[in-house]
């Protein structure tokens, strides 16, 4: 059987990078051939096999002909006849369609290894433009290789932008499309992400409530950056820095969706803010079938993130009650997660980038100080009913009010 290590795992081995999966194309062989030797199929659209040890995938070498609208739309043709070089012409872009050999040579037929070299992400064929998950995945490379210096070849974006025009990009699945933004959710620059989808304007077709944050103004004396889009890419990559779990990175994506409701002739005040997104918010995750960890966080940030921001001004009864709404003094609360996406909105200012964020101390002393209250406290005074929340509510005030006392003292 000849088997070729391909695509992916190649890449990144010239790149000197981890490999993170390893990608077998097969040549000259038949699904029963490949049945016969212990291998276990599992592709739905095209021959894949498992291997029987490794449980790596083998794909029978292929050619796709473009039948349809979507990334769907293929007639798939996998023959033993079918050469190398023709199941490389099928992939995306020169760097995933390289081939280790036998003797340890590269198969480069379409110019990978210098593309590589020059940092440039650029597609092998027209056909590029048949598969609208391209443009996802090409946006997601960039959040992965952004910090070396990749960039997208002009012919490249150019065909990527006739994608969107032609309304190719509309054909995407919910599923897919956050597959991807997941996927790049996680990666080192994740807004390099979404940069590449609005240069191409796909942005505006698959994220419309995060698209219409650009050309917002907001106060200079807060916001020297000055536009609300540019601001929550930002905070997107502060939030890279502070934590490397994708639902933090999406609430502080997110947070600031309620500026691009308000009316222009509020500009750039976007008094309430906070509310007016969370409708937007959760039309998106219910169009883009977001995971409900995802969205809670997320609206939780949108709703309470100026809140935070104000915290030390607020009145211990009223922070009490904000750290009810957030469930803080819950066993499962989400409070440090909420606390790093507000601390990446404070930082996602031109000039702020260093700033110290002493209010995420400040909640988890008033937190911790609040959960310590002992309930034999309440239930020794014969309370029923609603008076019990109440006393519970007051004494977590007074502990929260010895916190900011301390707290401040000591700024």
């Amino acid at each position: 059987m000849k088997a070729y290590l391909v695509g992916g795992a190649v890449r990144d081995t010239l790149l000197n990078l981890p490999v993170r999966e390893r990608d077998w194309v097969v040549i000259g062989e038949t699904p029963e051939a490949m049945i016969a030797r212990g291998y276990t199929e599992v592709g739905k659209d095209f021959p894949v096999f498992l291997h029987p040890e490794t449980k790596d995938e083998y794909a029978l070498a292929r050619i796709e002909r473009k039948t349809a609208r979507g990334y769907k739309g293929f007639a798939v043709h996998a023959t033993p006849d079918v050469s190398m070089e023709e199941d490389l012409l099928r992939r995306d872009l020169t760097i995933n369609a390289m081939a280790l050999m036998d003797n340890g040579d590269i198969f480069d037929p379409y110019g990978g290894q210098e593309d590589l070299k020059n940092r440039i992400f650029r597609h092998i064929s027209p056909a590029f433009c048949e598969d609208p998950v391209r443009v996802l995945r090409i946006a997601r490379f960039c959040a992965r290789y952004g910090h070396l210096g990749f960039r997208i070849a002009e012919e490249t974006q150019q065909l990527m932008q006739k994608m969107v025009t032609q309304g190719e990009i509309d054909h995407l699945v919910p599923e897919r499309v956050w597959a991807e933004t997941a996927k790049a959710l996680g990666e080192k620059t994740p807004a390099a992400y979404f940069q590449a989808l609005r240069d191409c304007g796909a942005l505006a077709r698959i994220f419309p409530e995060l698209d219409n944050l650009y050309g917002v103004p907001q106060p200079a004396q807060h916001h020297p950056e000055i536009d609300t889009g540019v601001h929550s890419l930002m905070v997107l990559e502060q939030a890279a820095l502070l934590s490397d779990k994708t639902t933090v990175r999406f609430a502080a994506l997110m947070h600031d969706l309620g500026k691009g409701l308000t009316p222009k002739a509020k500009w750039p005040s976007h008094h309430g803010h906070e509310t007016l997104g969370l409708s937007a918010l959760k039309t998106l995750c219910r169009r883009l079938r977001v995971p409900n960890n995802h969205q809670k966080l997320a609206l939780q940030v949108m709703e309470f993130h100026t809140n935070c921001h104000r915290a030390l001004e607020l009145k211990p009864s009223t922070l009490c009650a904000k750290l009810c709404k957030l469930g803080a003094f819950k066993a499962d609360n989400q409070l440090k997660d909420f606390l790093l996406a507000c601390e990446a909105d404070a930082r996602g200012r031109t000039g702020f980038e260093e700033v110290a964020y002493p209010q995420a101390e400040y909640l988890l002393a008033a937190q911790k100080a609040a959960k310590a209250i002992d309930s034999a406290a309440i239930t020794n005074k014969n309370l029923t009913g609603k008076a019990i929340g109440d006393a519970l509510i007051q004494l977590r005030s007074q502990e929260i009010s010895k916190v900011k006392q301390h707290f401040t003292q000591n700024l």
